[in-house]
């Protein structure tokens, strides 16, 4: 099985009800990719869900919490100067923003052949990172 990495829309959207299909896609795949392990996350995606969380959800803290304590049940890769350095060749080569490159450069650093993410390309590869866009 691709090992995966979760672009922070799909966290979002598992909290989001606003769009009772997008939500109910995103829970169903967090929830397998629990049961499996299989899947890898990275600080940005933790604050840029929490900043969500807060500001356009205004979810209780108290959720927060208890969601990023369950996300922390995934891999987690942590930035590094490594990390950000290769964000920006990827944002230099793929000609993409700086947010968008760092969760490839994430996705990379953890060797995930899957990133699903529905901000950037599906069907496209970055970096031999195949792009999945599971609300299609």
């Amino acid at each position: 099985m691709d090992k995966v990495f979760l672009d922070t829309n799909i966290v979002v959207y598992a909290n989001d009800k606003r769009d009772k299909k997008k939500q109910d896609r995103a829970l169903e795949l967090i929830t397998g990719l629990m049961k499996t392990k299989n899947a890898t996350i990275s600080t940005q995606v933790l604050q840029e869900y929490t900043f969500v969380a807060i500001k356009k959800l205004h979810q209780e803290y108290s959720i927060i919490l208890r969601q990023l304590k369950l996300l922390e049940s995934f891999e987690v890769v942590r930035q590094s100067p490594e990390i950000i350095r290769r964000a920006v060749e990827l944002m230099q080569s793929y000609k993409i923003g700086f947010w968008d490159s760092c969760i490839i450069s994430n996705a990379e650093y953890a060797n995930c052949s899957v990133i699903y993410s529905e901000d950037l390309n599906a069907g496209q590869y970055y970096s031999g990172i195949c792009v999945e866009n599971p609300f299609q």
